[in-house]
């Protein structure tokens, strides 16, 4: 199967309201080349350095997904051209996306990291770490950032009913954030949850971003 037919069967395979992260990290510009002439137009990366070479690279209606753990001193690197920072989790990241967002005169839109899963090795925030940055003053006088969603990742298990119980919890959360009034810096639309291995759960459970890696580009 070549990279074009994996992303074939999965967009085919996709809810149109459910939008495809292609998982690039890793894979040489000719492979990410490769899935963008089959129509993919959006690639997460999880390495800022890496990212932002293949976006000097390629063409430049791709948008770019930062999925990784990001450093708030590698911000700098991708605020020029970001689309969606996926992973953050700490008001002290936030407050740095902003103030690069506003050196370049843009709005970078964010998701939440939301810790879910069992594994510690899993970064994000709880529920009272959440609910309290979307509380705070800090949090509402960020003019440079837009928060559009949550984002988790389940334990890597085969016990579907643990991925499913996890998934909804996020889920649950994000409906409850999203009863709360909109703000200039604050629009939920986005629940980021769901990967090659547990997409079509993920999916079950109200998702409507899907980061898939190995299923297009293969293993390494």
């Amino acid at each position: 199967m070549t990279i074009k037919d994996n992303l074939n069967k999965i967009q085919s395979s996709l809810p149109p309201h459910v939008t495809l992260v292609a998982v690039s990290k890793t894979w040489p510009v000719p492979d990410l080349m490769e899935a963008y002439n089959a129509g993919q137009r959006i690639f997460g990366e999880n390495k800022i350095q890496e990212m932002a070479a293949k976006y000097e690279e390629m063409p430049k209606d791709i948008q770019w997904h930062m999925i990784g753990h990001v450093q708030t001193n590698k911000v700098k690197y991708m605020a020029s051209f970001v689309t969606l920072v996926q992973g953050v989790d700490s008001m002290k990241l936030l407050a740095e996306i902003d103030k690069q967002g506003k050196k370049h005169n843009r709005v970078i839109d964010c998701l939440l990291q939301m810790h879910i899963a069992e594994e510690d090795t899993k970064f994000g925030m709880d529920e009272g770490e959440l609910n309290d940055l979307l509380a705070s003053d800090e949090f509402k006088q960020l003019q440079n950032i837009r928060v559009t969603g949550l984002m988790g990742m389940a334990t890597f298990t085969d016990d579907e009913s643990q991925i499913r119980r996890e998934f909804t919890h996020l889920k649950d959360n994000f409906d409850h954030l999203s009863k709360q009034p909109s703000t200039v810096n604050c629009q939920l639309s986005t629940l980021s949850m769901g990967m090659s291995g547990d997409y079509k759960i993920a999916m079950d459970c109200g998702s409507t971003m899907v980061r898939i890696g190995s299923s297009i580009f293969g293993n390494r």
